[in-house]
């Protein structure tokens, strides 16, 4: 008789959350002596890897797990400890951005480089050159596919661009 829990989909899935919390473990207490939490770094992380360093709240709410509120919540934190300030949007008032901070990317900066000796010792270092590509390629297609939004914002015109239109077009 067949196990039906022997099914390779449930293995995949099972592998997947045994990865994700060895890492995020791991992750958690890198981020803790370095006074951050988990959230925290990924919205520092997400912001940098952005055009100007920034993103819309809106954008950065679809980019992480968090609630348009939860987003918040979190950059009126990280605002009030100096590593973000917001901007307001010049081609829409309801919208503003979430901007990294000289304080904020320099604390990324002391962050990173445990980060990713984490990365390298448990994740990627586990894999040879071509695993590697395969993985990222099938995380991103199930990532496009379950979370379409994951990349919300990171393509868009900077705000600076967006002024330079703004002007341009009130001369005309």
């Amino acid at each position: 008789m067949t196990n039906v829990f022997d099914d390779p989909r449930i293995t995949a899935v099972g592998l997947l959350y045994e990865v994700h919390a060895g890492l995020s473990a791991r992750f958690a207490a890198q981020l803790d002596e370095q006074g951050l939490s988990v959230v925290e770094f990924e919205v520092l992380t997400r912001l940098a890897r952005s055009p100007g360093n920034q993103l819309r709240m809106t954008d950065l709410a679809a980019q992480t797990s968090l609630s348009t509120s939860g987003v918040t919540r979190v950059v009126d934190r990280m605002e009030r400890d100096g590593l973000l300030t917001r901007r307001a949007c010049p081609s829409d008032r309801r919208s503003s951005f979430a901007v990294v901070t000289a304080v904020g990317m320099q604390r990324l900066d002391e962050t990173l480089p445990g980060h990713l000796r984490i990365i390298e010792q448990w994740f990627t270092g586990q894999l040879d050159p071509q695993a590697l590509a395969a993985l990222l390629d099938g995380l991103r297609r199930v990532r496009d596919a379950v979370h379409p939004c994951a990349t919300a914002g990171s393509t868009d015109t900077a705000p600076e661009d967006e002024i330079q239109a703004t002007d341009d077009s009130a001369r005309l």
